[in-house]
């Protein structure tokens, strides 16, 4: 609750006074006799007219609270709330190949990738997000979902070896577009995350791109990788050893697929860039939300002053009957 005119709200103040005047006066008309003993009075039980002697001044002093609190026009409001969201479908194709397991970005390509995917996926809860895996082949490891408590479970399961090694980036992109093409969704994004150049599969990256224009879908790409040479761990018989591989990416491929389908192309060169990127990404494709608000206020006055009409009349009627004095 709250109230239209709250600077009425000062008039209680006057009660202050009032209260003072009461006990001044109620005071000064005291009358005093002097006894010889109190033990006779001590046994007089009190009369109930002695417990209501202040009852008069109390009512009326509520009364004329509960009037001031009247005038302050005390008001309740309910609030609708509408929301309506256009929301963006969103197809993640990450590269799982072998060498995503280098080690310049931690802990190691493509766990930083998960990670920093689940958080983008988990922050945008008004979306259909997917999720393409390729390397040497490609399939679909969650469709278009909104409950991306599922999609987090799938992405946690991607790992090395799922299928066979190699990068197929044509063929990861073909897909990603193939479970998107068809959505109904006013915005259609393919976030395509590799470190490598396409080595294998029957189409290459550009044929897919241009399919991609054909069908509206903007194609975001990012590359994942340090600028010179990254640590690889190999498996040898005396246990990991580490060994610095060449990073390449075919930076070329990967500008002109964004660059024809109206997207972006970034370099993650460690695991912060990586973040930025997709923190920039995400402000770039926000989601549409349009909000209708109504508020609905009514008046609440009548119960205060209800209460005051109580008290008036209970004071009058005690007044004239049981608390009445004589002159």
């Amino acid at each position: 609750m709250k109230f239209h005119e709250p600077q009425y709200l000062w008039f209680l103040l006057i009660l202050i006074p009032i209260i003072i005047w009461y006990v001044y006066r109620y005071r000064s008309r005291l009358t005093y006799m002097q006894v010889s003993s109190l033990r006779l009075l001590d046994k007089m039980s009190k009369s109930y007219k002695q417990y209501l002697t202040h009852a008069l001044f109390a009512l009326r002093c509520i009364a004329l609270a509960l009037i001031i609190f009247a005038l302050a026009r005390p008001q309740t409001s309910n609030s609708f709330r509408r929301e309506t969201t256009e929301g963006i479908d969103i197809m993640l194709a990450l590269d799982i190949s072998g060498t995503m397991l280098a080690e310049d970005l931690k802990p190691n390509r493509l766990e930083a990738a998960k990670d920093v995917a689940i958080q983008f996926a988990m922050d945008r809860p008004n979306d259909n997000i997917g999720l393409v895996v390729f390397a040497g082949e490609s399939f679909t490891q969650c469709p278009l979902t909104i409950d991306h408590v599922a999609l987090v479970n799938l992405f946690k399961g991607v790992e090395y070896g799922m299928i066979e090694d190699g990068t197929a980036i044509g063929l990861g992109l073909a897909n990603a577009i193939n479970r998107i093409k068809n959505s109904k969704a006013k915005s259609k994004v393919i976030i395509l995350l590799t470190d490598g150049t396409n080595n294998r599969g029957d189409i290459s990256p550009v044929t897919a791109a241009e399919i991609a224009k054909t069908y509206g879908i903007r194609v975001y790409t990012i590359g994942a990788g340090s600028s010179d040479v990254a640590p690889y761990p190999f498996q040898t018989p005396l246990g990991i050893r580490y060994q610095n591989i060449p990073v390449d990416i075919d930076e070329d491929v990967l500008r002109e697929i964004a660059s024809m389908t109206g997207g972006a192309y970034f370099r993650a060169t460690n695991s912060k860039k990586l973040g930025a990127i997709y923190d920039e990404i995400d402000q770039m494709e926000k989601t549409k939300l349009q909000v209708t608000e109504t508020h609905r206020k009514s008046e609440d006055f009548w119960p205060f002053l209800l209460g005051a009409f109580v008290c008036l009349f209970v004071e009058i009627l005690l007044r004239h009957t049981i608390l009445r004095t004589l002159p």
